[in-house]
């Protein structure tokens, strides 16, 4: 897609953000299997209802705009969700793993961060103010989430870790 105006930075970002969020939700099921600390895993569960919705804001954005998303692959998650598998793959199960796993999760949460605070600049300053507020909520839901997996890894995660050896 050729991006020349910031009417199409913002349909591609969207587009980008857009198949980030399916691949999540296909790769976040894997990840919580692949928890063993019940918190975690029901963290990944948790997220994954989340990002569903967050995939329907998209669509309320795309409707509200009367807006076509441009058919992108978001190679980054694609990057992301590869590096989650390598840490399934590569690392026996148990705490090393989830403190792993976690660290994966919050690789995402930060790109979502960056991508959903780009998708709302860019809104205001289209004018964008119907669709801006959806876009925020899903920001303050990644910000959230983030802030759980920090919290997960401080109180126990890392520790048990450690402990593993």
């Amino acid at each position: 897609m050729a991006i020349k105006s910031i009417d199409d930075l913002f349909i591609h970002e969207l587009s980008d953000i857009y198949s980030a969020e399916k691949q999540l939700t296909r790769a976040l099921p894997r990840l919580a299997r692949a928890a063993t600390a019940p918190e975690l895993r029901q963290a990944f569960e948790t997220h994954l209802e989340e990002t569903q919705g967050q995939v329907e804001r998209i669509d309320q954005v795309v409707e509200t705009l009367g807006i076509r998303l441009k058919r992108v692959k978001c190679v980054a998650m694609e990057g992301l969700v590869e590096e989650a598998k390598e840490i399934i793959d590569g690392i026996v199960e148990g705490p090393l793993r989830d403190a792993a796993l976690i660290g994966a999760a919050q690789k995402v949460e930060h790109y979502e961060i960056a991508s959903y605070g780009t998708l709302c600049a860019i809104g205001k300053q289209l004018g964008y103010k119907d669709t801006v507020g959806l876009l925020q909520d899903t920001l303050k839901e990644e910000k959230a989430t983030d802030e759980k997996l920090t919290m997960l890894a401080e109180r126990a995660g890392n520790q048990r870790a450690a402990e593993q050896g």
